[in-house]
């Protein structure tokens, strides 16, 4: 076309276009509309983060070729926009933080984020992909040792902390009791007798799970909507993000109103879980009809209530023996795990089955490998997922022989109860994924990550995980560590600041399992966080190396005087303080307790207001971590609720699960929690008491009873628990 015969004429298309392409141009120039339909989620992820600097991100998708599941993404710095291209809105905000952290602009922690944005980005150029299809995040009981007071506002920067660390299978939990409701309601049971079925709120993981029924219960009607409303938002968000959220599906227990009214049913009653004095709870047996029927109804319901899933979590035998026969036993197993997929696919066809290899570890006695092998032989190997994540403490996949087939993701706990030490071992979390790779019995495994059953706690070891997934342990730690400390303390880290780092990586980073937790079958974090016991004297002492620990906490103390008040090196430094003043109080408590043994009163006296001063200075100095507190926890709790009545029993659910736990086994301490107010306000007046009538028996020359002790303070837990 010539140049003179180029008219706009009046009315045409292009007159009309022409306001259109000038603010197409204008706004692309300015940043705001290159950024499509596709990754507003990823957008705004970054905006959240970073407020209107996200203008300067240009995201693109493009879609993995067939057969290429692995993600991927691109960062290229132009001028002064920063360009990523990626394979998904996950990835999209994994390579914004890697850049983000990378230049030591941007932190962000379970602590909270650190934010120091450059006036203009540096010119940066970067590639990277994971060789694992789904990185996977939390644990069945993280739903109750972390998340049951969660509102949105807590989720929605949970969920972005999963993109920003490239985590793509999320476990789901939230909301299923409404589905569960209107379930049972569905087969005559009444509301009274669901009222004595479902457990407390913080209590309902071991439900889901088969291990429990109604402790510290009822669960108030207000509970079901609420959380019914927000695992809407949380599925919205998730998908949104390109995730796959792993939801629930049935299992095969029963409530025990259930079981009453369906005596030509066969259901099982299981002995009492782990230890003795639960209820007991109900399992059908996999070949009754009613199997098939109660678990295409459950997920039918549950797709009504919150949409399709891809991913559905099912586990039958957690910390269980299965009830099978002695001489059809694989037969037997076969047809559980038959009816649980078949039921899965009925119901949502293509989908997947997951289950958590925990119970491999945990009773490696019953499931052989011909055990396993019956259990998983009818279900094809693309359709089931077995969650193998404790490989920080069992090696399942190898004993399992990489579970015969079937796809399954490997991973660490980590965490415990939410009980907090300090530690992790990144040299063994490195060495490992490096040496899995290289594998060829590797087996099918399409995913990696952490499943921790508690929050908030050793950020830096879920920062080095979650990046193993991607560089696949190809930088060297030092180098991590130095960007890592950089973008954390927001200057340049110095000389003395990474020495006292890489004393941590010797004397507490170094430890892939915290084993004291537990000691002579106690459960607790530190002697001091267990229930008083004479017996203390026989403990051989806690894992890591105290005398380094001391040198790099001497280190901090003098450095963080260098930095705001603000800092994150304050921060650690509190961590550091009470992990190594909290080893020194287990070490003085066995000497206090031999030397009142000893009739030494003056030595156990003196030891006596030693560890009475450290431990309230310990309690002192956590009022720095005002997220980490009893006062935190119980107030989250308490504003849950809606009404008086309610609260307190939310209060009474918050403070048990970390103290008492529940039933008369052994799992008392299980959820210590090294928090401001747990040292003052309940593990040292149990050991108060605990020494002071100890003391009292030496003085007056009698016998010590323990046992009558250990009742009493047992008395007074249980008092403390209903005490708001």
């Amino acid at each position: 076309m010539e140049r003179e015969n180029f008219k706009i004429k009046k009315g045409s298309f292009l007159k009309k276009a022409v306001p259109f392409f000038i603010l197409l141009f204008f706004c692309t120039a300015k940043g705001y509309c290159k950024n499509d339909e596709k990754t507003k989620s990823a957008l705004a992820v970054i905006e959240r983060l970073i407020g209107n600097r996200a203008s300067e991100f240009e995201l693109s998708i493009i879609e993995n070729k067939e057969n290429n599941k692995s993600d991927w993404f691109e960062i290229e710095t132009t001028g002064n926009q920063v360009k990523i291209k990626a394979s998904n809105n996950t990835a999209i905000c994994y390579a914004a933080y890697n850049f983000l952290r990378d230049i030591g602009a941007v932190l962000v922690s379970w602590e909270g984020n650190r934010v120091g944005l450059p006036k203009t980005w540096p010119k940066y150029s970067k590639k990277g992909n994971t060789p694992f299809e789904y990185r996977e995040y939390l644990n069945a009981c993280t739903f109750g040792y972390t998340t049951p007071w969660w509102d949105w506002k807590r989720w929605e920067q949970e969920i972005d902390w999963m993109g920003m660390h490239g985590i793509n299978l999320p476990t789901a939990m939230e909301g299923q009791e409404a589905v569960w409701q209107e379930l049972w309601k569905e087969y005559g049971l009444t509301s009274t007798q669901l009222e004595s079925h479902f457990a407390g709120p913080a209590f309902l993981p071991w439900q889901r799970m088969g291990n429990i029924n109604s402790l510290e219960g009822p669960l108030p009607q207000e509970w079901f909507s609420k959380k019914e409303d927000l695992q809407k938002k949380i599925l919205e968000r998730m998908r949104a993000l390109d995730m796959h959220p792993v939801v629930p599906a049935f299992s095969g227990y029963v409530p025990k109103a259930f079981a009453e009214k369906h005596p030509e049913a066969k259901i099982t009653e299981l002995k009492s879980w782990s230890g003795g004095g639960f209820a007991s709870t109900f399992l059908l047996d996999s070949k009754d009809p009613l199997f098939k029927q109660i678990g295409k109804r459950f997920i039918e319901i549950y797709t009504k209530m919150y949409g399709k899933s891809n991913f559905y979590l099912a586990d039958s035998f957690n910390e269980i023996t299965p009830p099978v026969s002695e001489n059809n036993k694989y037969e037997e197993l076969s047809n559980y795990g038959s009816a649980i997929y078949e039921t899965i696919n009925e119901a949502a066809p293509g989908s997947v089955w997951v289950m958590q290899g925990w119970l491999f570890g945990d009773n490696k006695e019953f499931w052989t490998k011909e055990a396993t092998k019956a259990f998983l032989s009818k279900v094809p190997n693309d359709r089931l997922m077995v969650q193998d994540y404790a490989n920080d403490r069992y090696k399942v996949w190898e004993n399992q022989e990489a579970f015969y087939g079937k796809q399954w993701t490997y991973g660490y706990v980590h965490n415990y109860g939410g009980s907090n030490p300090v530690y992790g071992d990144l040299d063994f979390y490195k060495n490992e994924l490096t040496s899995l790779l290289k594998n060829p019995n590797r087996g099918n495994i399409v995913g990696y990550g952490a499943m921790p059953e508690g929050l908030n706690n050793n950020s830096i070891v879920y920062e080095y995980i979650y990046d193993l997934a991607w560089n696949k342990g190809e930088q060297p730690i030092e180098d991590w560590l130095n960007k890592y400390l950089d973008a954390r303390y927001r200057k340049k880290t110095s000389v003395s600041v990474f020495q006292a780092w890489q004393l941590l990586l010797e004397s507490v980073y170094n430890i892939k399992y915290w084993e004291t937790r537990w000691w002579n079958d106690r459960a607790g974090a530190y002697l001091l966080f267990k229930r008083p016991t004479a017996t203390i004297t026989e403990f051989k002492g806690n894992p890591g190396d105290k005398k380094k620990l001391k040198e790099a906490l001497d280190i901090l103390t003098k450095e963080a005087k260098k930095y705001d008040k603000k800092n994150f090196i304050n921060y650690d430094l509190i961590d550091v303080s009470r992990h190594y003043y909290s080893l020194c109080i287990d070490e003085d408590l066995i000497e206090c307790v031999k030397a009142y043994q000893q009739k030494d009163i003056t030595k156990g006296d003196q030891l006596f207001k030693k560890i009475e001063k450290q431990i309230l200075a310990i309690d002192n100095i956590m009022i720095g971590q005002p997220l980490s507190s009893l006062d935190n926890w119980v107030k989250s709790a308490s504003e849950y609720g809606s009404s008086p009545e309610v609260s307190k029993l939310y209060v009474k659910n918050a403070k048990t699960l970390i103290t008492l736990w529940g039933g008369e086994g052994h799992l008392n301490d299980y959820a210590s929690r090294a928090w401001h107010g747990m040292y003052k306000g309940f593990y040292w007046p149990r050991w108060k008491m605990f020494l002071e009538a100890l003391k009292k028996s030496a003085v007056n020359n009698t016998p010590f009873d323990e046992t009558k002790e250990r009742e009493l303070i047992k008395n007074w837990e249980i008092n403390w628990s209903e005490n708001k």
